[in-house]
C-alpha cells in the first residue's frame, strides 16, 4: 500500500524558512517522479514543485522559484522541500504526491501557517 507521510509544517514569520519532509513506503520510491503541491484556503490545488527518478531533475512553478528547494534522499524513502523567504501567500497545507500504476497519490498534508 502507497503511504506518503507529511511533516515540518507549522508557523513561521513572513521572510522565515521550514522544511517539509515526506515519508514514502509501499512503493520504490527511487523509481518514482515525487512533487509538492499545496491548496490554500479557497482556493484550487497548485502544483509547487517536483523532483525526478533517477539524477533527480528539479522543477518549480514561477510563484517559488529560487526560494523553495526540492530535493529526495532515496536511502531514506524521503522527499523534502526547503522553504525560504516565506510569504503570506505560501500559507497552505502542503501535499507531497506520486503516480502510481496510473493511480494519483498524496499524503494527509502539513499545514504552512505564515503569520507576523
Amino acid at each position: 500500500e502507497v503511504q506518503l507521510v507529511e511533516s515540518g509544517g507549522g508557523l513561521v514569520q513572513p521572510g522565515g524558512s521550514l522544511r517539509l519532509s515526506c515519508a514514502a513506503s509501499g512503493f520504490t520510491f527511487s523509481n518514482y517522479e515525487m512533487n509538492w503541491v499545496r491548496q490554500a484556503p479557497g482556493k484550487d490545488l497548485e502544483w509547487v514543485s517536483g523532483i525526478s527518478r533517477g539524477v533527480g531533475i528539479t522543477s518549480y512553478a514561477d510563484s517559488v522559484k529560487g526560494r523553495f528547494t526540492v530535493s529526495r534522499d532515496n536511502a531514506k524513502n524521503t522527499l523534502y522541500l526547503q522553504m525560504n523567504s516565506l510569504k503570506t501567500e505560501d500559507a497552505a497545507v502542503y501535499y507531497c504526491a506520486t503516480s502510481y500504476f496510473g493511480i494519483q497519490y498524496r499524503g494527509k498534508g502539513t499545514l504552512v501557517t505564515i503569520s507576523s
